[in-house]
C-alpha cells in the first residue's frame, strides 16, 4: 500500500511540473524531459508513470478538471459562476495552462482536440441549463437559453485571455460582474 501512495504521490508531483512546463512552452514546446528533469527523474522514469506525451496531457487535463469540480448543472447560479470567475483570478498559472491548451487544440492533428470538443458541449449545456434556470424559456433580451449559452462562454474564456494578457488592466471578476449587469442580474 504504501507503494502506491508513493507512486501516487510521484505522478501528482509529475502532473504538476507538466503543468508548470506547458504553461511556459505550451504543449507542442514541452518535452518529457523538460518535465522529467523539473521533478528529478530521467526520461526512461517519467515514462514509468506516464507512457506517452498524449497520456500525460490527458493526465493534465483530468486534474484540471478535478481542481475546477463543481456542483451538477441543476445547482448552479450565476452567483456561483461569479464566484469561479474569481476563483479563477487567484490561480493564474492554470488558467495559463489551459488557455495554452485550448488555443492550440484548435488544429486537427492536436491530441486534446477531443476533449476541448467535448467538454465545450457539455458546457455549453450547462450554461443553457443554469441560465434556464435564472430566466426561464427566453432571457430579457429575448434569446434562448440555448442562444445565449455560446455567448455566456465566450465572455468567460475572451475574460480570461484578456486578463492573463494584461492583468493590471483586466479586472476579470469586475468585468463578469458586469456582464452580469447586462444579462439583467442585480448590483455589479
Amino acid at each position: 500500500m504504501a507503494a502506491k501512495t508513493r507512486s501516487d504521490q510521484r505522478r501528482a508531483e509529475i502532473v504538476r511540473a507538466a503543468l508548470e512546463v506547458i504553461a511556459e512552452r505550451g504543449y507542442r514546446g514541452a518535452s518529457l524531459a523538460a518535465v522529467a528533469e523539473r521533478v528529478g527523474l530521467t526520461q526512461q522514469g517519467l515514462l514509468h508513470h506516464f507512457p506517452t506525451k498524449e497520456a500525460l496531457l490527458v493526465a493534465v487535463l483530468e486534474e484540471r478538471d478535478q481542481w475546477d469540480a463543481t456542483p451538477s448543472a441543476r445547482e448552479w447560479r450565476m452567483e456561483l459562476l461569479a464566484s469561479l470567475v474569481e476563483y479563477n483570478a487567484m490561480r493564474p498559472a492554470i488558467v495559463q495552462t489551459f488557455s495554452a491548451l485550448l488555443g492550440e487544440s484548435v488544429t486537427e492533428d492536436h491530441p486534446a482536440r477531443g476533449y476541448f470538443t467535448r467538454r465545450y458541449a457539455g458546457v455549453r449545456e450547462d450554461m443553457a441549463r443554469l441560465l434556464r434556470a435564472e430566466y426561464g424559456e427566453r432571457l430579457p433580451s429575448g434569446l434562448t437559453p440555448e442562444q445565449a449559452a455560446p455567448l455566456l462562454v465566450a465572455v468567460l474564456d475572451g475574460l480570461q485571455y484578456q486578463w492573463l494578457l494584461d492583468p493590471e488592466n483586466v479586472d476579470m471578476p469586475g468585468a463578469f460582474r458586469n456582464f452580469l449587469v447586462l444579462l439583467g442580474e442585480q448590483g455589479s
